[in-house]
């Protein structure tokens, strides 16, 4: 392995502490990330249009030089400023406008040359581009790039445009990967055995990495995004692969399925279990029974019910004598879960809560008595995953919203224990076959049944216009006595954006729409400590209304709340509307989820047609596939399989079944990687799952 990759980039030329420090903001660490840092677009300049030609609400890259520039200040907002430059080129000119970014007018002088790529709309009768990407270029390099040239990164070729921090621009950034791949290129090692590559038709890894930043054509591009992807398929299948191979030969533990503790939970729930939460429990119970270990995966529509099959597999484990460990991703879930299992279990079971926010003390208290087996239950976060925690007798691992966690992550907490049983959990539906294919290693489970009682949520849409009918809503069910949400999806002030921050919003609904009733603020900047008091006045109703961002998107469930209102719902993904909508009518009562949305896109205006017609989870996660792609359906912002950088599970099924394929056929021949030509993908599988050295090494 060549350990220069691993060096910083603050060490290249153009870099130093302060860009290097603003690229780790995005995950760029060391040379080798930066190499792995792919364009999220690419502009044509190969075929620049002439301004007459342009048409609105369509997106361009255009030539075209400063004639006037000049700013001034909103008149509807104090304080908010416009930058206004007017461009133009041989058939035309154009409004280009910048929001609150004064500082540009000194960027842009007259006579200037620029490339602009922006969407072309329409204000006060003339065409404009809102705050357009830009760059400048001289005129001598402009007009005749050459081959190989400096220039010949930005202009007149398949352009490459990244998504980068403050501080850094395009044009500088281009120049680093150029100069990066120039000084490194040579030093890489394809760790793809050459009999995959050639079997498979891939190109090599530093044609590719060449390809994927300054493609030669747009065959070439597509021709590196293939190797690249099924690298990263591989890659990510492998670890599944091994840990299938050495399923077959584990020992696991043969639970006592039948016992007092389960049928007392079951007889003492104040609900009935829908015949998907027995059916399910009923695959559960078979998988515990076997002398192998567990690996299912449990997928659910939001509050389907996962969390009491979860809670009876755990208590099936603890009956005969073995522990159960429950991980989930926030704070607030995990207390909630343990309110909610510790009230339900009545005292029959010892539970234990572990987040990072506890006092040393605490947590040392909590280690001790799991590792001496006084614990029989543990719910917690990451927490989980310190080398601190210890099970005396671990049985059962159940990870909840899996999509937050790493596919490294979820394998470490099982090696706490002697091979227990595993449930991982989603609310996020995945096509069964897509299913399959990603989570090769697990068996799956699907509620696809409502508990019963509960109504369809009434999902009713507003323009901005109709603001006001829309919190009448909301006022009459706090009069009622029930109790709201209101998202909002920023927290700070958005100039780009023309819209308030979250702070702002909380403080005009009090003197405003939601004048006298209670209200609470609460966002995932504010201390977990914070974040759990206002929850706590939210549950005991002393606050009547939370204003939020999504930190409320996972799991939260405070039953009388009937009541959500979601503003600039066109900011939001299809599945996570979906999600945040799951927060409300999980008592039976009335409920109503209301979108406030203006500026609707051809995709927005399909997301929120969707959100009206669909309240099934599956349905809605084919359309928010259908509409937007997997990108944000699979992003690692929002919904995970942050393994994958560019590969794309659905558009390339074909190419993931290739490499699940080729995978599977490595680690039965070579369940090592022993052999010579295997010895660098062994290093770099190591690399990137540390965690799997005890699946290969010791098996």
């Amino acid at each position: 392995m060549n350990e220069s990759l691993y060096t910083s980039v603050q060490y290249l030329k153009g870099i130093g502490p302060k860009k290097a420090k603003a690229l780790q903001k995005v995950g760029i660490r060391t040379i080798e990330d930066l190499l792995y840092y792919f364009p999220r677009r690419y502009e044509d300049r190969t075929n620049l249009l002439p301004i007459a030609s342009l048409k609105e609400h369509q997106t361009y890259t255009i030539k075209a030089k400063v004639l006037v520039k000049s700013q001034r200040q909103s008149l509807k907002r104090r304080g908010f400023n416009i930058l206004e430059v007017v461009v133009g080129d041989d058939t035309g000119k154009i409004f280009c406008v910048w929001f609150n970014q004064p500082y540009l007018k000194d960027y842009f002088k007259i006579g200037q040359t620029l490339i602009l790529y922006g969407k072309i709309e329409r204000y006060a009768g003339r065409l404009q581009m809102n705050s357009p990407e830009f760059e400048i270029i001289s005129e001598e390099s402009d007009t005749k790039p050459q081959t190989g040239s400096q220039e010949s990164l930005h202009t007149g070729r398949l352009v490459s445009v990244y998504t980068l921090p403050e501080g850094i621009t395009q044009r500088s950034f281009r120049q680093i990967i150029k100069n990066t791949l120039d000084t490194y290129l040579s030093q890489l090692n394809d760790f793809l055995p050459y009999d995959i590559r050639a079997k498979n038709n891939l190109f090599n890894l530093a044609k590719s990495l060449i390809n994927i930043h300054f493609p030669q054509s747009l065959e070439f591009q597509k021709e590196a995004y293939r190797r690249l992807s099924f690298e990263e398929f591989f890659i990510f299948q492998l670890p599944l692969a091994l840990r299938k191979l050495r399923k077959k030969d584990r020992p696991g533990i043969a639970h006592q399925i039948e016992g007092e503790l389960v049928e007392d939970f079951i007889a003492n729930l104040p609900f009935q279990l829908t015949q998907a939460q027995k059916r399910v429990f009923g695959e559960i119970k078979s998988d515990m029974a076997r002398p192998q270990p567990m690996q299912r995966l449990l997928q659910g529509d939001v509050s389907s019910g996962k969390t009491v099959v979860a809670t009876l597999a755990s208590l099936v484990a603890i009956q005969g004598g073995y522990q159960a460990v429950f991980m989930v991703p926030t704070e607030i879930l995990a207390r909630q879960h343990y309110e909610k299992i510790n009230s339900q279990s009545r005292g029959k079971i010892s539970i234990g809560l572990l987040t990072s926010s506890l006092s040393e003390k605490a947590k040392k208290m909590i280690y001790q008595e799991t590792k001496e087996g006084r614990l029989q239950l543990v719910i917690g976060t990451h927490a989980l995953l310190e080398k601190a925690v210890k099970f005396k007798n671990l049985g059962l691992v159940v990870i909840d919203e899996q999509h937050k966690f790493g596919v490294g992550q979820r394998a470490l907490l099982p090696q706490k224990g002697n091979n227990p049983d595993v449930l991982i959990m989603t609310a996020t539906p995945i096509p069964r076959t897509l299913a399959i294919t990603l989570y090769g290693d697990l068996d799956i489970s699907v509620i696809d049944e409502l508990p019963y009682g509960r109504r369809p949520i009434k999902t009713l849409h507003f323009s901005f216009k109709q603001r006001q009918k829309a919190y009448e809503i909301v006022r009459e069910q706090l009069k009622k006595g029930f109790q709201a949400y209101v998202i909002y999806p920023v927290i700070e002030e958005s100039y780009d954006l023309d819209m308030m921050g979250l702070k702002s919003v909380y403080e005009e609904l009090g003197q405003s729409e939601l004048r006298g009733f209670n209200l609470g603020l609460i966002h995932g900047r504010l201390r977990q400590r914070e974040q759990d008091e206002i929850m706590l006045r939210f549950k005991n109703k002393e606050i009547q209304c939370l204003v939020s961002t999504t930190v409320l998107e996972v799991g939260i469930d405070v039953p009388e709340t009937t009541c959500m209102v979601i503003e600039y719902a066109e900011r939001f993904g299809l599945s996570q509307l979906h999600q945040l909508r799951g927060r409300v009518g999980r008592a039976g009562f009335e409920s109503y989820c209301i979108l406030i949305s203006d500026v609707l896109t051809p995709e927005a205006r399909a997301r929120i047609e969707a959100m009206l017609n669909y309240h099934d989870g599956f349905r809605i996660a084919e359309e928010d596939l259908r509409i937007r792609g997997p990108g944000e359906f699979f992003g690692s912002r929002q919904h995970g399989l942050s393994e994958l950088k560019i590969a794309n599970p659905l558009t390339q099924l074909q190419l993931l079944k290739k490499a699940k394929e080729e995978a599977t056929r490595l680690v039965r021949f070579d369940p090592n990687l022993e052999m010579r030509q295997n010895v660098l993908l062994k290093e770099k599988l190591l690399q990137r799952f540390p965690e799997y050295e005890r699946l290969i090494v010791v098996g």
